[in-house]
């Protein structure tokens, strides 16, 4: 399709600068190589009928191998062996692999992915919905037009639009739902530096605010307070220019008649009727949300209550609607090389993907669960079946038929963990450790090469989907290939 052909032909200018892509305007010209690529990747979307709705779910770095572990501590946390278990979303009919990388980078973040999926286009790393040559950065002296997204779409259409992040709602993921930029740090007026000041850039926070594409969102729950407020407002509020969004969101309402509600806890969202189709901003911690090992349900709502609050508020309005809901954590867990953490995350988004899948029809609603991008997190080691996955390997039964009775050892005598990071930040030591220690709630796992973060990776992702669309989801496709997946899937044209 032809957002595919436009972010390939513009792929060869990826290390232009920003200076030298504003002189460069429309005169890009194709690589051939890329361009046959092209051909060979356009889909062609058949569907027995339309979707009325899409939700597009994202395990912010839920890789393959995050989705197995995750299968495993999930079965036994039911008291099975674990390998037999099945999340929520591995029960959909249709999957695929999906290709990551940025333009200028093999291995992919957060922004240029996300921006894939809402555009159709790739872009280049740490860029939110900008055009493949960086020729547009929202703002007010660029002269490029910005890339549709797929929200824009939907809202023209008369559909509804809605947010859900456990991560702060200015962050990439969420952003490029609804934003452009040229930095994803751009996420308030304060982060904003003097170059983006003299281009007259808006920040992210308030481009969420003023996002007026149709009748602009109806919904955006997940954390990022700060951004939105001022310091004088709220003591961790870091805006300087003295608005209070919050406040903005709401006014809203007397401008258009309809009515806009702020909220900052979860016991002020279980206080509204999702049917009564209030417009709702809730920002429920400063920065990003807790983990949901550490969530405190009466001031945090958990990813599937504020899923589930989400579509029961989009679908009383009878319009169909674009649902994104992320689950950002598991990419912060695995950055601190913490695996307990990670894997909870993707329980919790398995929670929430089968109480949507509960709550929608299969004929008219259609869903998706995928990843923006992996990490480089391993299972190995021959442990039995069974071991526990956050445990020290145990070798299975020897030719006599007992149980192992110690744990494996490496050859430098220690035992060692069934899953480890290529890098971070909790290198192999000359400490022995027990099964105690290393399957607790705060241990990091061991890591091969030193780094004070762990990093993402550049293996291909999962694509599981379900209703009219699905069955466009096959083989191995390119990340920006999910936008013409969903808009075929609606109908919707550009």
């Amino acid at each position: 399709m032809k957002s595919i052909s436009k972010f390939m032909l513009l792929a060869a200018v990826s290390s232009l600068t920003l200076v030298a892509c504003e002189k460069a305007q429309n005169t890009v010209p194709a690589n051939e190589a890329q361009a046959s690529e092209t051909k060979a990747n356009q889909i062609s979307v058949k569907t027995s009928g339309k979707a009325k709705n899409v939700i597009l779910f994202i395990g912010d770095g839920m890789g393959i191998s995050t989705i197995t572990a995750a299968r495993i501590f999930d079965g036994q946390s039911k008291g099975m062996s674990g390998e037999d278990n099945k999340l929520s979303f591995e029960e959909f009919p249709n999957l695929s692999l999906v290709k990551t990388y940025n333009l200028d980078a093999q291995v992919a973040d957060s922004a240029g992915t996300a921006s894939a999926m809402n555009t159709g286009l790739k872009t280049q790393i740490g860029k939110i919905n900008v055009q493949p040559d960086g020729l547009f950065a929202g703002c007010a002296d660029s002269t490029a037009t910005p890339p549709t997204l797929f929200a824009d779409m939907a809202e023209r259409a008369g559909m509804s639009t809605g947010i859900v992040s456990t991560a702060r709602l200015t962050h990439a993921t969420p952003a490029a739902v609804y934003g452009h930029a040229i930095s994803r740090g751009w996420e308030g007026d304060a982060d904003i530096h003097p170059v983006g000041v003299e281009r007259g850039c808006t920040d992210l926070a308030q481009q969420l605010i003023n996002y007026n594409i149709g009748d602009g969102l109806e919904l955006a729950l997940g954390g990022g307070r700060r951004s939105f407020v001022p310091k004088a407002f709220l003591a961790s509020g870091r805006r300087t220019d003295g608005q209070d969004l919050t406040a903005s969101w709401e006014a809203k309402g007397d401008q258009k008649g309809d009515q806009y509600v702020y909220v900052s806890s979860a016991g002020e969202l279980r206080g509204l009727k999702p049917e009564a189709k209030q417009k709702i901003l809730g920002l429920f911690s400063n920065s990003h949300m807790d983990y949901e090992t550490d969530r405190n349900n009466a001031e945090q709502p958990s990813l599937t209550e504020m899923t589930e609050f989400a579509i029961k508020n989009l679908e009383a309005r009878g319009t169909g609607y674009y649902l994104m809901v992320e689950a950002g954590r598991i990419d912060h867990a695995h950055h601190g090389s913490n695996a307990y953490r990670a894997l909870s995350e993707t329980q919790e988004l398995a929670r929430a993907v089968a109480l949507a899948d509960e709550l929608t029809n299969d004929e008219d609603t259609l869903i998706l669960v995928t990843a923006d991008h992996s990490h480089v997190f391993t299972i190995a080691g021959y442990p039995k079946l069974g071991n526990p996955i956050l445990g020290l390997v145990y070798p299975p039964d020897d030719e006599t038929g007992k149980a192992a009775t110690a744990p494996s050892k490496a050859a430098d005598g220690l035992p060692y963990t069934t899953l480890g990071y290529h890098n971070g930040s909790n290198v192999r030591s000359s400490v022995e450790q027990t099964d105690n220690m290393v399957q607790a709630k705060d241990y990091k796992q061991q890591s091969a090469v030193r780094r004070a973060s762990e990093t993402h990776a550049g293996e291909d992702v999962a694509l599981f989907a379900k209703g009219p669309g699905a069955d466009a989801v096959k083989g191995v496709i390119d990340q920006a290939e999910i936008f013409d997946i969903m808009v075929g899937a609606v109908g919707l044209e550009e």
